[in-house]
């Protein structure tokens, strides 16, 4: 008689741990991948954009680089996730764009409003139709790069593995700590950053799902801080706008060398259209359950 033995559980274990083990491994590389590529190219963009100099090629460029981050994003999210994309297909991406572009440049309208009011803004004389032009091309890349890794990739991945308040927070860190690489950054403007910005791009992204309303808002509230009142834009100095201006007072009121973006006004005003967001995404939430 011959003696067969039959694997017993454990060798059957054994013998199906290293396919886990593989496919734990092959997700930490398309992880890796994802994340490390969409950074870089997120970083690349913003440096093209940012050294053109004429406004016809500002405008030509910036929105090229724009179309090239969203085809990356589903191109990698195909390729490398295997899922489908909806972030930039969804319904209503028209409409969402706009009313973030309306969005973001009344909240920096309003910014500026209470701190000229406040006397910390002051319009000194006109700028020039053409610089703005160049500021909006170069924001246009920079607003849809910034919103594919920020949002799509950091706020998503984090979302789906420890839930949206730690996407939320962790998301708005990495998104001030970038700003810190900015002429004239400082650990407030980078702070500010985080609560007003990242907190409600986070926020609307929750909301709808879609990249295109954040990055209308987060486009909207650049070109007008930078292209439409003059002011410094996250530290860095724009190369036009339509008025020249100057902000004064304390760095706590008017934001200091950073800019209106790290004044308590922004922060403040800011907020409130984030937990306009969160309320509506809590909203929706419940009505889906």
């Amino acid at each position: 008689m011959t003696n067969q033995t039959r694997p017993t559980p454990a060798s059957v274990h054994d013998r199906a741990a290293p396919s886990a083990s593989g496919d734990r491994t092959r997700q930490r590389l398309r992880t890796t991948f994802l994340v490390v590529g969409t950074a870089v190219a997120m970083l690349a963009a913003n440096a093209v954009a940012a050294a053109v100099q004429n406004p016809v090629a500002s405008l030509i460029i910036g929105p090229a680089l724009a179309a090239g981050m969203i085809a990356l994003y589903a191109w990698v999210g195909r390729r490398i996730e295997k899922r489908e994309v909806t972030e930039f297909t969804q319904p209503g991406g028209a409409r969402h764009v706009l009313w973030g572009i309306a969005l973001g440049t009344g909240l920096a309208g309003a910014t500026i409003g209470i701190l000229a009011l406040l006397g910390a803004y002051r319009i000194t004389g006109w700028g020039s139709i053409t610089g703005a032009l160049a500021v909006a091309g170069m924001m246009s890349a920079v607003a849809v790069a910034e919103e594919v890794f920020f949002r799509g990739v950091a706020f998503r991945l984090l979302n789906g593995r420890w839930g949206a308040v730690v996407a939320l927070v962790a998301s708005s860190a990495l998104f001030g700590l970038l700003h810190l690489l900015n002429p004239g950054a400082s650990l407030a403007g980078a702070l500010a950053i985080a609560t007003e910005a990242g907190l409600l791009l986070g926020a609307a992204y929750l909301l709808t799902g879609s990249l295109w309303l954040a990055s209308g808002v987060h486009f909207g509230w650049n070109v007008a801080i930078g292209g439409i009142f003059g002011t410094v834009v996250s530290g860095s100095d724009e190369r036009g706008s339509l008025v020249t201006a100057t902000t004064s007072g304390p760095d706590w009121l008017s934001g200091g060398a950073f800019g209106p973006e790290a004044s308590i006004v922004a922060i403040i005003v800011c907020s409130i259209a984030t937990a306009g967001f969160l309320i509506a995404a809590r909203r929706r939430t419940a009505q889906h359950r």
